[in-house]
């Protein structure tokens, strides 16, 4: 028997590769020997010895028999060796032995699926949109209708296989006479020899083409969505189907707004007067800002709900039912830094809280004396002191923060 190189090496892959590895090597290796591709004088010996690798190493059964025991397969007592057991199963067995192998002739080959990655921005992905994309992909030859021949002419029948696009040997073991069935080299298991080839296509039936493909992006979709559009993928191999497209979203992040199932989160920053007085503010929904009306004694973590202002709830057929709640989460900010009359504003709650009075640090200093016959009338300090004291605390905190209804501002 010929020396054979490993099937691994054949295919450029570990012992332990996966099936998916073990197939992709295989597709990037069959492209570069193609004979329709590779006119070197060697490349259908290549292609040959790679399509020979994959065939055995794609097969789980095959596999572990040729790690198990190689091309030659386990030895006898008399030193006689199969060369590799050429059956999936035991009723491949039965059926080489018996002639009751079924045609090796492929007939219509569904196409293979696409996959394609799509960018929506935040606002695309919650209303939906209808995008066009430049989509490459493997079409049926429309001059020769996928069949490889120049139009008018017909492939003949292969002379070696007699059309079956199988070729059978028998072959003496340790166990008798087996027949060996493998795909005919000269057709490469077609059973038909393309003479006359279609100049569109090189005979290959097939063609690269850039189509543009309109992808309606329904609403309501999220980062990671998978949608798939039916025949839009490769075109089949002799009158087959096309295959499918598969279309992932990938969503831009939004600079304010946060995605949480179909609701939509905004996080409110309030300073502490606006949260304990309450205050009326404007968020920003995805269909303009919204006021929103802060109650009193809101506490940080708050959550203020609008009902069906989120994000469109997509279902599985692909339709909409409803749609989330808008959600804005309070965030009280305590100021780092203070003017001095907004620490005064302070000491002045918290000992208020303590049940004791406060005493501003203004007062400390003494009191001025009005006198009745001031010409200037001005106002003592003891004056303006009582003056601010008439007003409540709160307003006093929010004077602080430039909040004053009435537009009077703290005393510098």
């Amino acid at each position: 028997m010929a020396d054979k190189r490993d099937y691994y090496e054949v295919l450029g892959i570990q012992r332990g590769a996966a099936a998916d590895e073990i197939k992709r090597a295989y597709r990037q290796l069959a492209r570069k020997f193609h004979p329709d591709v590779n006119k070197d004088p060697d490349a259908e010996s290549r292609f040959k010895e790679v399509s020979e690798a994959y065939e055995v190493l794609s097969d789980d059964r095959k596999r572990q028999m040729y790690d198990q025991f190689g091309h030659a397969g386990p030895r006898g007592a008399g030193g006689a060796g199969v060369e590799g057991f050429p059956f999936g199963d035991i009723g491949d067995l039965f059926e080489s032995f018996f002639g009751g192998a079924t045609s090796g002739r492929r007939g219509p080959q569904r196409g293979s699926d696409l996959r394609l990655r799509l960018e929506l921005t935040f606002e695309e992905a919650v209303f939906g949109v209808d995008r066009e994309v430049q989509l490459p992909r493997s079409e049926s030859c429309l001059i020769c209708g996928g069949s490889g021949a120049e139009p008018g002419k017909q492939p003949v029948r292969c002379t070696k296989c007699g059309g079956s696009g199988e070729v059978r040997r028998v072959q003496q073991s340790i166990f008798g006479q087996f027949v060996n069935v493998t795909p005919c080299d000269r057709c490469r298991g077609e059973g038909q020899i393309v003479e006359h080839r279609c100049k569109e296509c090189s005979g290959r039936g097939r063609v690269e083409r850039v189509r543009a493909i309109q992808v309606p992006v329904p609403p309501g979709v999220d980062d990671g969505t998978e949608m798939r559009m039916p025949g839009q993928g490769e075109g089949g191999d002799k009158g087959g189907p096309n295959g499918d497209l598969y279309v992932v979203f990938q969503v831009k992040p939004h600079p304010v707004l946060k995605r949480d199932g179909f609701d939509l989160v905004y996080e409110l920053p309030l300073n502490v007067a606006q949260a304990a007085l309450g205050a009326e503010v404007t968020v920003p929904t995805l269909e303009g800002d919204e006021v929103l009306t802060v109650p009193p004694g809101t506490q940080h973590g708050r959550v203020l709900r609008v009902r069906e202002k989120g994000v469109p709830k997509l279902q599985r057929s692909g339709i909409t039912a409803g749609r989330g709640d808008f959600r804005t989460v309070v965030r009280v900010e305590v100021p780092k830094q203070l003017t001095s009359r907004q620490r005064e504003l302070l000491e002045e709650l918290a000992a208020s809280f303590e049940g004791r009075e406060h005493a501003p640090a203004a007062a400390a200093a003494g009191p001025a004396v009005a006198r009745p016959d001031n010409p200037n009338g001005r106002v003592s300090s003891n004056r303006r002191d009582k003056k601010r004291n008439k007003k409540g605390f709160f307003d006093k905190v929010k004077e602080a923060v430039g909040l004053d209804d009435d537009g009077e501002g703290a005393d510098g």
